[in-house]
This record gives C-alpha cells, structure tokens and sequence, in this order.
C-alpha cells in the first residue's frame, strides 16, 4: 500500500485539486493559484454530484436525499476545504473535505452531538468528555480543532485515490498549521479500518475505547475516531510529509480574493464529518 501511495505522490500535481472555503482567499503558501468564483462553484457542483452517485449506489443515502440535479449538498460544502482529485478528462473522480473550527469550540458545536453515541444513555456522557478534552487539548497546544468527511471515490479509482486522499488532508492540515479533530468514520469499505492505519484512533476514556455504533441514518456501523497531525502513524510520516512538501505546488482555486469585513480569518465555521465512502 506504501508503495502505491508513493507512486501516485509521484503524479499529484496532475491529478489533484484544492478549493477553499468560498469565503476564503488563497493563502500564500500556494503557488498555483486561480481565483474563478464561476469555476469553483461548478467544481464545487461536479464533486457534489459525485459523491451523490457514490452515496447512492453504496446505500448511504437514498436517491431522495439528493438535491434537484443529483447533488450531494451538506452544509459543510461552502465552509470547508476541499481536495479533489481528476481523471484524464478532468472530471471529478474522489473528493474529501477539511472543516476548521474557531477555538474554543465545545461538543455542542459540533455536528457529532446528533449521533447516537453521543445520545446513548450509557456512553453519551463519556462521549462529551472525550471530545471536550481534545479540543481543550487543543487550545492548550495552540493548535486548530477540526473535522473531516464528504470522503467518496468512484468505484474505479478505489483503493489507491481513497488513501491517498486521506493522506493529502493531513498535508493539508499541516500547510495549515496542524490540527486536533474529530470524525464520524463508516466500516463500510473498511474506511474505519484504513483510518486507523493513517493514524487516526477510537477515543479512550477511563481505559475504556469508544465503541462501534449503528447509524440509521447511513445504514451501517459507525466508529467516532480521533486525529493528530503531529502524530500519524510512524509507517506513513514520510509519504505524508512529502505530500506537504508537494501541496503548495497543486492548482489551487479560490472563488474571492478578499475576506468580507463581517468576518475575521479564519471565520467560525460548524458542522458534521461523515467520512465514509472509500
């Protein structure tokens, strides 16, 4: 799997994509960039309709739940980072998406307070208190507390652009100025299972992990996983470093080249992190 990944690090700047948040201008670190608010809106439409198909046909979703057109729209879309990655045709083939929090944030602003973890009158509590220490954690390490989802790859660039999404977002995390988070990941696809092998890990409290949980709402078992970018696995620091080191050389596009007066920079943004189609 490494040495997949190392292939296809290889070819990045062909194939992989960022767009900010659409309130946010390009910061400097990236060299390649485009500011076209037309263009980012129809990439942004594009990676929509994608992960619609994908979610559909894997069962997540119901064809219902789409919007007019076929897209996959959360309210995460507009606020979050995200990484695209192309086909030959420059067509979107897999995406994932980056959502930074303002600090101090607590659990209640975070989209993992709907769960049924963090409702189960058993583990509820201790979920609240696991969350509520990274993300004091956090603010104690000056570091940023964010979530990850919208992960989907079509069916015929699986597994190696799904894996090499995931270690993209945590290059990105570090061109950011790295960060403490938290996700919602499905075992569907094992993508729990290649999470935790990046370095993510399930939330221990009082000795005791977190368990695996049913999602109605996605139809299958859920794991709630926490992140360091710090500190991945030791087996994927390198690959995920070089990753970093290529980033700021990847077409970047941006949709304003100013930040509105009614927000700072970065501006407060919450929301929910399902990661699940691998």
């Amino acid at each position: 799997m490494l040495n997949l990944l190392e292939r296809n690090i290889d070819a990045i700047e062909n194939r992989l994509l960022l767009l900010t948040p659409a309130l946010w201008p390009l910061p400097n670190a990236f060299r390649k960039g485009i500011v076209d608010k037309r263009m980012h809106n129809q990439l942004l439409r594009q990676m929509q309709r994608m992960r619609g198909e994908v979610y559909v046909r894997d069962g997540a979703i119901k064809p219902t739940e789409l919007s007019r057109g076929g897209l996959h729209r959360t309210a995460q879309d507009d606020r979050a980072w995200h990484l695209l990655m192309l086909d030959e045709d420059q067509k979107v083939t897999g995406c994932i998406w980056y959502l930074e929090h303002d600090t101090p944030v607590g659990m209640d602003d975070l989209r993992i307070r709907t769960c049924p973890l963090a409702s189960d009158g058993a583990w509820g509590d201790r979920v609240r208190r696991a969350v509520d220490a990274e993300i004091d954690r956090a603010d104690r390490n000056r570091l940023a507390y964010g979530e990850v989802g919208g992960w989907a790859v079509s069916r015929h660039h699986r597994p190696a652009d799904g894996l090499l999404l995931i270690v993209a977002c945590y290059s990105l995390i570090r061109v950011l100025g790295n960060a403490l988070g938290v996700t919602m990941a499905t075992t569907r696809h094992s993508s729990a299972t290649i999470l935790r092998r990046i370095g993510l890990a399930r939330f221990e409290v009082e000795g005791q992990l977190l368990p695996l949980y049913h999602d109605p709402r996605y139809g299958c078992e859920m794991e709630l996983l926490r992140f360091d970018t710090e500190h991945p696995s030791p087996q994927y620091e390198h690959v995920i470093e070089a990753l970093r080191e290529r980033l700021p050389h990847v077409a970047a596009m941006s949709a304003t080249r100013h930040v509105p007066k009614t927000f700072g920079f970065p501006y407060p943004v919450y929301g929910e992190a399902v990661v699940g189609a691998a």
